[in-house]
């Protein structure tokens, strides 16, 4: 793909500050599951939350292309901070395309720049892949609203100022009547539950929300009431985008690390690049990281044209996630027993890995997505 001297620019920043600050504290990151407030200035500081909001509402105005750049360079560096740039792609996408000027002027620049830590608030026992089976309720009070419910698995929940939380407004409206509302997480009637400990991107912090009669203004609805599960729906691609050049960002610092391991290790009087097998998984891991990040650039220009994208986030997404946790395997493989202990960098991506087949949608979601398309559009769609 095509990348132009603004990409690459962005692109090699990036890698620098990946490189610099983020590749230096991850294992210590991982081990301690902190929430690493100092990165998340310097990474506001230099525009990376945000990529795509325009330039007039205070963000760095770049493309699809540009913020799946980021998100691999990041996540190359550790997954758990590509995490947050994700998060707060798309709560910001949120705002940028269905808040009001006045909700834009109120949170958007703190997002920016780090002042306010958000959460999406959307999963709950009875609700995981399967939306509809939401049942937090906000019902109208006045000029006011009344939000009851829980969430669980919520990312940031433990650290977060701010929630994006989908509610039914209307129970008998199914998908029409859901809405989602902006909330002051430390309101009065919200309740964090304790932080879950996670196999991978233990940086990434994750727990449960419940919100006990919390009183909301009304201006806390985002967008028009009973719309909130379809804006949900028209984030999803380019947040698949976001997870699948995440899951690109760990394959490379897989390969990376397997590469230089193999030009190191001696076994038999000779360096273990030297055996045929150990090749062979080299190659395997560069050819498949090549092929998920080509799938990711072309999901990322169909968007920024315009296209149906759906398609080709979902192939992109699926295809990258199991090429990451395939891969980081081949990874372990290649270091031996060593890639099996904890301070290894192949062990950390082994286990950061599998989470990117399951959120933004499970990949077996992502099949059925793909093959609901071939067959109404026809394979050459």
């Amino acid at each position: 793909m095509f990348l132009t001297e603004t990409h690459i620019q962005v692109r090699d920043m990036t890698r620098q500050f990946a490189d610099n600050v983020i590749r230096p504290l991850a294992e210590d990151l991982d081990r301690d599951s902190r929430f690493p407030a100092e990165i998340y200035d310097q990474m506001a500081e230099l525009g990376l939350f945000g990529i795509c909001v325009p330039e007039e509402m205070g963000g760095p105005g770049f493309d699809t292309i540009t913020y799946a750049l980021v998100m691999e360079e990041l996540s190359r560096g550790y997954a758990s901070i590509a995490d947050q740039c994700g998060l707060l792609e798309l709560v910001t996408t949120l705002l940028v395309r269905h808040g009001t000027a006045d909700q834009q002027g109120k949170w958007l620049a703190d997002l920016l720049a780090a002042k306010l830590r958000p959460a999406y608030c959307i999963t709950e026992p009875e609700a995981g892949t399967d939306v509809s089976g939401i049942r937090t309720t906000a019902v109208r009070d006045g000029d006011s609203w009344v939000l009851n419910g829980g969430k669980i698995w919520i990312h940031n929940a433990p650290v977060a100022d701010l929630g994006f939380v989908l509610a039914r407004t209307d129970p008998e409206a199914g998908h029409r009547g859901m809405s989602i509302f902006v909330v002051d997480l430390h309101a009065a009637g919200v309740t964090r539950g304790p932080k879950e400990i996670k196999m991978g991107q233990r940086a990434s912090q994750v727990g449960p929300l419940s919100f006990d009669d919390v009183r909301l203004p009304a201006d806390a609805l985002l967008g028009i009431e009973g719309r909130g599960f379809h804006m949900m729906m028209s984030v999803l691609d380019k947040g698949r985008v976001g997870i699948a050049a995440l899951a690109v960002g760990i394959g490379q610092a897989g390969l990376e690390a397997a590469t230089d391991y193999a030009q190191q290790r001696k076994q038999f009087g000779k360096q273990i690049a030297d055996f045929q097998g150990v090749q062979w998984l080299l190659a395997d891991i560069a050819k498949d990281v090549e092929a998920a990040r080509l799938l990711v650039h072309s999901a990322a220009y169909k968007i920024d044209a315009g296209l149906d994208a759906t398609k080709a986030c979902s192939m992109a997404k699926c295809f990258a996630g199991d090429m990451a946790v395939q891969r980081s395997s081949d990874a372990v493989q290649v270091f031996g027993g060593s890639g099996y202990i904890r301070g290894f960098e192949v062990e950390r991506l082994y286990r950061d890995a599998k989470i990117t087949q399951i959120y933004e949608g499970t990949n077996q979601i992502q099949r059925m997505i793909i093959a609901r398309e071939l067959l109404a559009k026809g394979a050459a769609a």
